[in-house]
């Protein structure tokens, strides 16, 4: 009886909105490659045009043509082999431990929050006629949910060092990108800033102990993280 409930609980960790993102944006970057060859243009996923067709972030088209879903879209779209694959790589090896610690629904709204959060900050500070794409303002997400969890669990050796790791990682990343040219440091930044607040909205399942963040964290948290939201919009097509 032990035995069957320990594989019951080993399946119900699983990672499955990490494979659930995974599959969607493998899936769009090879639907973008296929469409690309079908009228003759090579990595189709490196194609303005293309990536447009498929959701990548442009300012423009969200103010001129109302087309708000593209906060959500470019979380999926990349551009090229190299980008789609560190991001899926990343994804799996972050998201496998962090998926298990929070939960599924948590993850899947951590993911996705950070990923918009990233996109509006992209929206509200980048050249209006950009495009930009990528998984990268979610996984950056992920890497700043470490970063709270190595405070609500500051006693537990191995998630404090992840915490510690992941706030390397976010640093190194971001300095790197001051030197890079066609990366969207917005987007990063607001990825990484998501992240933060997300998890200290949506805190850790209520078996777990010593949860850190009181109520009153989370909903101050809850009403700035709804102000950003607010203000990248408002300040986003201010611009146009």
């Amino acid at each position: 009886m032990n035995q069957l409930s320990d594989t019951w609980n080993k399946i119900k960790r699983g990672p499955y909105m990490v494979y659930l993102f995974l599959t969607i944006q493998i899936v769009v970057y090879l639907l973008m490659e296929i469409f690309g060859a079908r009228f003759g243009v090579f990595s189709g996923s490196e194609n303005p045009y293309i990536l447009t067709l498929f959701g990548a972030m442009s300012p423009q088209l969200i103010v001129e043509n109302h087309e708000y879903w593209r906060f959500v879209t470019p979380i999926f779209v990349h551009i090229g082999l190299t980008h789609i694959a560190i991001n899926s790589l990343t994804l799996y090896f972050a998201g496998r431990l962090l998926e298990p610690i929070i939960g599924h629904l948590r993850f899947f709204f951590l993911y996705m929050m950070s990923g918009i959060i990233g996109n509006l900050l992209s929206f509200a500070f980048n050249n209006s006629g950009g495009v930009s794409a990528g998984a990268s303002t979610s996984i950056f997400g992920m890497f700043a949910a470490f970063i709270v969890l190595g405070r609500i669990y500051s006693y537990h050796p191995m998630i404090r060092q992840m915490s510690q790791t992941m706030t390397m990682l976010i640093i190194m990343n971001l300095v790197m990108n001051l030197f890079s040219t066609g990366v969207d440091m917005f987007g990063h930044m607001g990825g990484a800033l998501g992240g933060l607040l997300i998890m200290v909205v949506i805190g850790v399942p209520k078996n777990h102990l010593q949860n850190k963040m009181n109520v009153h964290q989370r909903i101050a948290t809850g009403i700035f993280t709804v102000f950003l939201i607010g203000f990248c919009l408002f300040y986003g097509f201010s611009k146009f």
